[in-house]
Order: structure tokens, then sequence, then C-alpha cells
């Protein structure tokens, strides 16, 4: 979509965002023992809307089993509801976390994914999905079509949050990716992600790429670089903020939801170089709070609000 069908999108009354996409449980193996958290790409997404006071549903596939209560209790304690339907018998997924020195991960996966083939009972301000769930058979098919339904009537954001280990050949993977592009509004990726999907791209021509393909905005996160906001007329460069770091785990999931929760609440503004700031701002500052604490974390909207001990920009 061009920048000018993002910029009609706006809220007045109540938030309301479907995410759609894999919850699972991280388990989280480090020299300090082992530790399990709620997680999953779009579910930390929608978990995130909801600690920002967003109207949050996620349509996603769980288990009644330990773990996926304790996906249900995380997700509930967010005020985020789950469609019907999502929970089905079998066992929830797992993705098992591997911590380096300096917090990084290395992930191993267990999951299936499918949805309902369904449509939303009723249509949402914006629609996002990503990761896990828009790449992997049966259910990437049925999010597709779902993005196909509602693209042109409500704003569509969309993370690939690059697993490789799950997507098969890199052909395959990239034209999946490529087919999603044009229905979405909005996508953001880290350098990680666009350098495993275009390594034979300069990371600068990255957004460029992706909006003639047919999105509206593209933001690239950085880490410690900071991260990249562009449309067809605007490029904003926005410093990360300077953290100490526990862990990386759900930052750029952190980053996402401030993002979509900017894109709700801008008001009447559409896409102007100072939202675009603003918008960036507010998601590397969620960022920066989340990578302070274990897991997937999320700040909630006083937290977003309050100034950070070291809130200046990073050096690197």
């Amino acid at each position: 979509m061009p920048a000018d069908h993002l910029a009609g999108h706006h809220s007045t009354t109540r938030l309301d965002v479907l995410v759609i996409g894999e919850a699972l449980v991280d388990i989280v193996v480090s020299a300090h023992g082992t530790l399990e958290h709620p997680g999953g790409s779009p579910a930390n997404v929608a978990y995130g809307l909801g600690r920002l006071g967003a109207a949050t549903t996620l349509m996603t596939s769980i288990s009644d089993d330990r773990h996926g209560r304790a996906i249900r209790d995380h997700l509930s304690s967010a005020d985020v509801r789950l469609v019907p339907g999502s929970v089905k018998p079998g066992s929830t997924a797992t993705a098992t976390a591997v911590l380096a020195s300096d917090g990084s991960a290395q992930y191993d996966f267990d999951i299936a994914w499918d949805i309902p083939r369904s449509s939303p009972a009723a249509l949402p301000k914006i629609l996002h999905t990503g990761s896990v769930a828009s790449f992997l058979s049966p259910g990437a098919a049925k999010v597709r079509a779902l993005l196909e339904q509602s693209h042109q009537r409500c704003l569509v954001t969309y993370d690939p949050n690059i697993r490789p280990a799950l997507l098969g050949s890199h052909h395959e993977a990239l034209a999946t990716f490529e087919a999603l592009v044009p229905l979405t509004d909005v996508i953001k990726l880290s350098d990680e992600d666009a350098q495993w999907l275009y390594p034979k791209l300069q990371m600068e021509d990255v957004p460029e790429h992706l909006l003639k393909l047919g999105t509206g905005l593209v933001a690239v996160t950085r880490g410690a670089e900071g991260s990249r906001i562009q449309t067809e007329t605007t490029r904003i460069d926005v410093p990360a903020m300077r953290s100490s770091v526990v862990d990386t785990i759900g930052a750029g999931d952190a980053y996402t939801s401030a993002l979509i929760y900017g894109l709700l609440m801008r008001g009447t503004d559409g896409l102007a170089p100072s939202v675009l700031e603003s918008l960036g701002q507010m998601a590397s500052k969620a960022a920066a709070i989340t990578v302070r604490r274990a897991g997937a974390q999320t700040p909630t909207l006083e937290e977003l609000h309050q100034r950070l001990p070291e809130s200046q920009p990073a050096t690197g």
C-alpha cells in the first residue's frame, strides 16, 4: 500500500489490534540454569500491546497443557483475549534458547502451526502477523488468506522475524515473504532478517526494495545502532537508547508493539517526518526497557512515559 493509504488510518475510539501467529514457551538455558517464559514473536507483540493499553486479541494455536496454561495466564495478565478455536489438542510449541555470555540467543524449535479456517468476528483497526506463522505450513496459507481479505480494509503490519531453522530453502522463504509484502502497510524487520532475506543487497537498499514491492513503511532495527524508518518520501534514523542488557529476548517484539501502538495513537498527522521520529523513539525506548529484564517483559504505558536512568543515545 502507498504511504497515503497509511495516512488515512487513525484511532478516534477504542484501540483494537488482531494479532495472528504463534504462541509458545521459551525455555532459556544459560550459565545460571534453565528458565521458562511464555513467548513467540506474535504472542509477545500481543502481550506488549496489551501492556500498553490497546484492546488486543490473538489468533493462535496452543494446547490445554502446562505450557498452554502458562501462556494463557501470561496473556490474560495483559488483558489479551484469544480468538475462539485457538486452544487445540496436542502439545504447546516450545523454543529452546541457549544464551551466550553476551546475552545473545541461539534457538531450537518444537512447533506445529495451524489456525482455524475462519475470518475474524470483527475487523480490527490494525491486523498484525509475522514470524513462523507466516512461513510454516499448513497455517501460513490461512494467514495469507486473512491478509488478502483484510489488507484494504484495515492497516496491516508484518514482522518476518526470520528463524532459518524453520524455513526450508532460502528461495521458498523469500518467495513466501515477498508474496505477503504487497498485502501489508508496515513491515518491521531486524538487520539480521534483512541480511538473511537479501544477502546481495546493501542494508540501506532493503527498505526501498520493499517499498517498491508495495508496502508503505519499513522499519529496520539495527541493535545498538538504532533503527531506520522509511517511506516513499521520508527516511528517519533513530538512535538506540543505551541500556544494560540482561538478555535480548523479546526486544524486537517490544519495538514492534510500541510501533503499532504509536500508529494507533498518532492522530491525523499521517506519516509526517515528526510522526516517524516519534514512532521510532517510542519503539526504541520500549526495546531498551525490555532488554533490562529477563524474557519478553515489555513495558507498560506508564514505564514508556518515564525517563530512563540512562536515556542518552547508544554509541555502539
